[in-house]
């Protein structure tokens, strides 16, 4: 029997749900009479998406803050909410206060109101998110052009640690580490910057999946070669991964869960995006550049070398 992985699941819903000419976005788009909806569901399930040692009350907040990532590449700001939850029937009052406290702490974070859900029981937690806002314009995947400058909200490669740290039996605390497990546990998308600079972006995508993933899917869409000549990260992660042998390129392009943002700019934009990130004291990284071809390549003075598509894919 073949494997199935995503995509192919993927692929044989939208031909039974006839949707045949279905291209990979951050979001879905639909009018309703004179309004432009724009949707995000996301799943959080227990045993592949929870460690052990992460608070149900950061669990449930990261699953509404899953969509919120997307809307924020997408420059669109999310307005309401519906959530679904399953539970187990032997679940304390503790925990469901502690799941409550996580959803309400997202939505005020960023002004969201929740206007319903459902609740079940099953085997184990489960959180659906659906989050709604309507705007007549969304920075799509695919607008990246020759020349564009290539960028990276915030710096990648923490979340690897970190979750590396959550699943093992690593119990040190030094400020590196307690970094490291907070970018996991703790994500804040840079909702405001994806607003205010939504005009001068060319193409952006969430990377929760994996810089790599990001990269290779925008040039795809882009139809473009897209050259990284700067790892988007910090010293101390640097000198962390060297210390403990650990590969620098694997933490920062494939290990994922950063719920940071790629975009690309034509290079007229640099000042004023620059400008715009120390207003909302935002860090952004310019890793790179776009022009002809295919594939995303990292650049040196060896030359370059192809990154290949190796972040999260369930199933595999």
């Amino acid at each position: 029997m073949t494997k199935l992985d995503e995509l192919k699941i993927i692929n044989i819903f939208q031909k039974k749900l006839g949707n045949k000419k279905f291209i990979s976005e951050d979001v879905e788009k639909f009018t309703l009479g004179n309004t432009k909806i724009i949707a995000k569901t996301d799943t959080m399930v227990q045993s592949t998406d929870i460690p052990n040692k992460m608070e149900l009350s950061a669990a449930a907040r990261k699953s509404v803050i899953a969509c919120v990532s997307d809307f924020a590449c997408k420059g669109v700001k999310p307005e309401y909410g519906i959530i679904s939850i399953t539970l187990p029937k032997s679940i304390s009052t503790k925990k469901i206060t502690n799941i409550a406290n996580g959803f309400k702490n997202a939505c005020k974070e960023y002004d969201i109101a929740i206007i319903g859900g459902d609740t079940n029981e099953g085997k184990e937690i489960v959180f659906n998110v659906c989050i709604f806002g309507n705007s007549n314009k969304i920075v799509t995947r695919k607008g990246s052009k020759k020349g564009d400058l290539i960028f990276t909200t915030g710096p990648f490669g923490y979340t690897s640690i970190g979750l590396g740290i959550l699943l093992g039996s690593n119990n040190k605390t030094s400020n590196f580490i307690k970094k490291s497990v907070r970018a996991v546990t703790n994500p804040h998308p840079r909702l405001k910057y994806g607003l205010k600079n939504k005009k001068y972006f060319s193409a952006s995508m969430d990377s929760s999946d994996g810089l790599s993933t990001t990269l290779n899917e925008m040039a795809k869409q882009s139809k473009k070669k897209f050259i990284v000549n700067k790892i988007p990260t910090n010293r101390d992660l640097e000198d962390y991964c060297k210390k403990q042998k650990k590969n620098l390129n694997s933490a920062v392009f494939h290990g994922g869960e950063e719920y940071e943002f790629v975009f690309t700019v034509p290079s007229k934009f640099k000042k004023i995006i620059i400008k715009n990130a120390k207003l909302l004291k935002t860090p952004i990284f310019e890793i790179g550049y776009v022009t002809f071809g295919n594939g995303v390549y990292l650049e040196n003075k060896m030359g370059e070398t192809k990154l290949n598509d190796l972040g999260w894919k369930h199933f595999k």
